[in-house]
């Protein structure tokens, strides 16, 4: 089993990002290849980088820093679950990516993006572009969930469309398939 870390990008207060990383959620356990964690940025609340060393030096100062940079090595793959924001995905994950570097490395990542008409593509894209810089391989195979607050039921249990589930199939697939090889290029370096 691999270790799949889903992370929460939204932290503002009334974000829908923990409703729809519940139903990615259940899916990544459902399809019994991963052992989930989520990591949500807001309870996590890491402040603002301030660590004195370049984070590729891995001399960490603060115990919070210390503590994440354990949780993201202990990860085979990644889930990055964003709302857009100004066309990009939120701060707190840029945030959170900066603090480390080495801990990114060669591990595969996918995205569920949601939003309005553009469903966070440009977020998600904008974040597949800063992964490569952390060494990580954002998948193509991706879930974009356009007007996503119409599959909000009244107990705030996000119901997807036939579409989404497929896509969310296909991208849990594909983090498999590049985990498994990500690993043995990990192993050889």
């Amino acid at each position: 089993m691999y270790q799949l870390k889903i992370v929460i990008a939204t932290v503002r207060e009334g974000r829908k990002g923990p409703i729809v990383a519940n139903w990615i959620t259940e899916l990544a356990k459902q399809h019994g290849s991963f052992e989930v964690e989520v990591l949500d940025l807001a309870a996590i609340n890491l402040p603002m980088m301030s660590e004195p060393h370049h984070p590729s030096m891995r001399k960490y100062e603060h115990a919070h820093t210390k503590k994440w940079s354990a949780t993201i090595d202990a990860a085979d793959a990644f889930i990055f679950v964003t709302g857009e924001y100004d066309y990009n995905y939120p701060a707190p994950l840029r945030n959170a990516l900066e603090y480390l570097y080495h801990e990114w490395g060669y591990k595969a990542a996918g995205t569920v993006s949601y939003g309005g008409v553009s469903a966070g593509t440009r977020a998600a894209n904008s974040l597949k572009n800063d992964l490569a810089t952390f060494k990580m391989v954002a998948l193509t195979e991706a879930v974009h969930l356009p007007f996503f607050a119409q599959y909000i039921n009244d107990e705030d249990v996000f119901v997807p469309t036939e579409s989404a589930e497929k896509q969310a199939k296909v991208m849990l697939n594909e983090l498999v398939r590049w985990t498994k090889g990500l690993k043995l290029i990990k192993e050889n370096k």
